[in-house]
This record gives C-alpha cells, sequence and structure tokens, in this order.
C-alpha cells in the first residue's frame, strides 16, 4: 500500500492537487488521503469548489508522498500555518517524496524543506524561493533534489504524478495511465511557458491572476512569513561567513 498525502488548505487550486489526484488514484493499491488539521468541506480558490478533506494531519503521521498544491492569496497564509510546518517537517523525515504544485513549494520553504535546494513554482512566485535558502530555476517543469520535488504552474502537477507514477510503478504502468486520462497535450497556443510569451500575454496574464492577488490577511501573513524567512538567511550566512581564527 502506497499512501498519499494529498493537502487540502481552504483556497488551494484545483487543479493543482485534483490533476495529480487523477494520476496517482491509478498506482496500484493507493490509499489517497486529501489532509487538513480535520476532516470536512474545504472551499478552493474559486469560491464555488468544495473538495472533502477525508483525514486529519493527526491520522496521517508517515504518509509516503506528500503533494502540497498552490493556490492565490492562500499560500501566504499557510505558510504561516505552524501546525501544517510541523507536519511537513516530521512527514518529511519518511516519504519518498515530498512533492508541491505551484506556488505550494513557497510552503515547503515556509517549512525550512528547501534550503540547499533547488526547486521550481509558478512563474510569478519562482524567484521568492531565494528568501527560503533555495536555488530558484525557473526554466524546468519538474525539479528533483533529494527527496523533494517541485512542479511549476498548475498544469504540471499531472507532469509531476506522472513522473512520480514512473518511478514507483515502471514506465510502462505511468505510460498506461497517461492513456486513461488521455493525456496528450496539443495547445493551440504556444504560450504556456513565459520564455515563449508576448509582453502582452504576460501581462494580460498577470491581470487574471492580480484579481485574487491581494487582500489585508495575505499581505499580512506573507510579511511574517518572508521577514522570517529573510532573517533565517541572514543568520545562515553570517554563520557560513565567519572567519577562521588562526591557531598558535
Amino acid at each position: 500500500m502506497t499512501q498519499i498525502a494529498l493537502v487540502t488548505y481552504p483556497g488551494f487550486t484545483a487543479l493543482d492537487l485534483i490533476g495529480p489526484y487523477e494520476v496517482l488514484r491509478m498506482l496500484p493499491d493507493a490509499d489517497i488521503r486529501f489532509v487538513w488539521h480535520e476532516t470536512g468541506p474545504v472551499t478552493t480558490d474559486s469560491g464555488v469548489l468544495v473538495i472533502g478533506a477525508t483525514h486529519a494531519f493527526r491520522e496521517t503521521p508517515r504518509p509516503d508522498i506528500v503533494v502540497v498544491p498552490g493556490g492565490s492569496t492562500s499560500v501566504m497564509i499557510h505558510a504561516d500555518d505552524p501546525e501544517l510546518r510541523r507536519w511537513l517537517r516530521a512527514v518529511d523525515e519518511y516519504t519518498t517524496w515530498t512533492a508541491s504544485v505551484c506556488a505550494g513549494s513557497v510552503i515547503l520553504g515556509a517549512a525550512g524543506l528547501l534550503r540547499d535546494r533547488r526547486a521550481t513554482s509558478h512563474w510569478q512566485a519562482v524567484q521568492a524561493l531565494r528568501a527560503f535558502g533555495a536555488t530558484p530555476s525557473a526554466d524546468e517543469r519538474i525539479v528533483e533534489d533529494g527527496d523533494i520535488v517541485t512542479a511549476a504552474g498548475v498544469s504540471a502537477g499531472i507532469d509531476l504524478a506522472l513522473w512520480i507514477a514512473e518511478r514507483i510503478a515502471g514506465s510502462e504502468r505511468a505510460k498506461a495511465i497517461a492513456l486513461a486520462i488521455e493525456y496528450d497535450p496539443q495547445p493551440p497556443f504556444h504560450s504556456g511557458n513565459v520564455a515563449n510569451a508576448s509582453a502582452g500575454t504576460i501581462a494580460r496574464a498577470n491581470a487574471i491572476l492580480a484579481r485574487d492577488s491581494i487582500t489585508l490577511p495575505h499581505m499580512s501573513s506573507g510579511i511574517k512569513v518572508m521577514w522570517r524567512a529573510a532573517i533565517r538567511q541572514a543568520r545562515v550566512g553570517r554563520r557560513r561567513r565567519r572567519p577562521v581564527l588562526p591557531t598558535r
């Protein structure tokens, strides 16, 4: 049995989690758990789609795989959640992979799991990972560094899940899952990566994403999370730069 914990916090982006779920549930002996502080309904960032948390953190102390989705205003709020951060650090001691989709990597960073690691995120958030001691990789869709695997924005969660499926059950099973969900991307526009998008497309994308990006709770939590990260980085850097005194 492979226990897979999908972190289901209020305000997560639906595809970040449902994409990986549709892939990972097709693994042999998969035990899928939607985890949060308590069981019950959880509303996504759209405000209308509701997913049920099936298990509490305390019921899931040693999952094999953890997937943390991104969100809009909610990411910084939950990056400032001490119980979530403690649980992520604790289960990472046992997971085969601790993974994130989109800005979920910011939550991993806030938990201290990205320090001295390469990682990626949504193109709007990837450079923020520096504050947590990570080396951002903006040009990779999936980044593996030890047991931490991070994926780029939203739709990359499906790629991440197929990457995990191959490593758990082999390439033939992963190929079969890709066919089962008919995952054969043929987008009509070559603009799904910021490197390929025009300035106008980027501006319009920023405007779409900005609709949900500014709220007072988001700003307050975000300032606290980034302030703690900056102080931690400064302290780590100071220790590393400490001169070695000559011995006599």
